[in-house]
Order: C-alpha cells, then sequence, then structure tokens
C-alpha cells in the first residue's frame, strides 16, 4: 500500500515529548485513585501503550472497540461497537483515550456510553483533535496536538488498514 503521497506532520520525537507531558498531567490527577484506562480501537493502541507507560499510578487497562471510518477518509457519521468492555468501571476513576477527534460523533458517543456505566469519573485524552471539522460540540480535558481538517495517518492511524504502523504523523498528499 504504497500509492499515497505522504509528508510528515508531527515527528516521533515530538509526539513522545506530548505523550510524556500528557503522562505527567495524568500521573499528577490520579495519584493514590483507583484508575481504568479505556484505549479505543483500533487507532488508539499505539498511542494508548505509550500513554499507559507515562502514567506513574496504579492503572488497569480495558479496550473499547468502535468503527466510524469504515474504510473511507471521513467519518460516516454512524458509529458502530465492534468490541465492548470486559469489566465494569462503576466507581472507577476512568481515562478514555482517543487517536483523533475530528467530526466529535464518536467521541461524544463514547463519553455518553461510559456516563452511562457510572463511573467515579471521566476524563477524556486525544492525541488529535480537528477543531474545524467538529460537526458537534465536543469537549476533551487533554489533546496532544490542533490540527487543521487534513487527513493523517501513522501512529496507529491509517487508511484503509495501512500505515498504522509509522511512528510519526504524516499528512496524506494525494489519493491515486
Amino acid at each position: 500500500m504504497n500509492n499515497l503521497k505522504l509528508s510528515q506532520y508531527i515527528s516521533e520525537a515530538d509526539i513522545q515529548k506530548k505523550v510524556k507531558e500528557l503522562g505527567a498531567t495524568l500521573s499528577q490527577k490520579f495519584k493514590g485513585k483507583d484508575v481504568v484506562a479505556i484505549c479505543v480501537l483500533k487507532g488508539s493502541f499505539v498511542f494508548y501503550s505509550d500513554l499507559v507507560r507515562a502514567i506513574n499510578c496504579d492503572i488497569s487497562c480495558e479496550f473499547f472497540g468502535v468503527a466510524s471510518y469504515h474504510g473511507g477518509t471521513k467519518s460516516s457519521g454512524e458509529v458502530k461497537v465492534t468490541l465492548d468492555l470486559q469489566n465494569p468501571i462503576e466507581d472507577k476513576h476512568v481515562i478514555l483515550v482517543e487517536d483523533i477527534v475530528d467530526t466529535g460523533i464518536t467521541m461524544n458517543y463514547l463519553k455518553n456510553a461510559l456516563i452511562s456505566r457510572k463511573p467515579k469519573s471521566l476524563t477524556t485524552v486525544a492525541l488529535l483533535e480537528k477543531p474545524d471539522a467538529l460537526k458537534v460540540p465536543c469537549e476533551i480535558d487533554h489533546s496532544g496536538f490542533k490540527i487543521p481538517n487534513d487527513f493523517v495517518v501513522g501512529y496507529g492511524l491509517d487508511y484503509q488498514g495501512y500505515y498504522r504502523n509509522l511512528p510519526y504523523i504524516a499528512q496524506v498528499q494525494n489519493f491515486n
């Protein structure tokens, strides 16, 4: 899958620096608390694994699979659950880790789904945020980078299942 022209947009070093900053912030916030970090699959898995290792407190890990792109370059607006949580989150402090917030539809869906399960608190973290792409209001507690409404891949984000393994974020220049 090498037909896309990519240009590096956010370097691996800049991503790792931001992950450490977010980890330090979350470590302070949740010190001594019962914390569950939820990875939104599939796109967040790389960011999530780096972030949970940067959080210095007791933390359990859960996974929530959703899909809204369905192989395209824009969110379909329809959120499909592909994997549910394995354990209850009631009365726990929850950190919801997402790769990218663009339309806000998926993040709002996830927040509502998790709040209905009665966590003690819910903190949202996104590596990337596209304010110009929002279709619905969506508040994020912690975000790594705000980017324009461009299609990006790498560091877990994909195009048709490819490019997740890039250690940096790349902007897609064309679609052939």
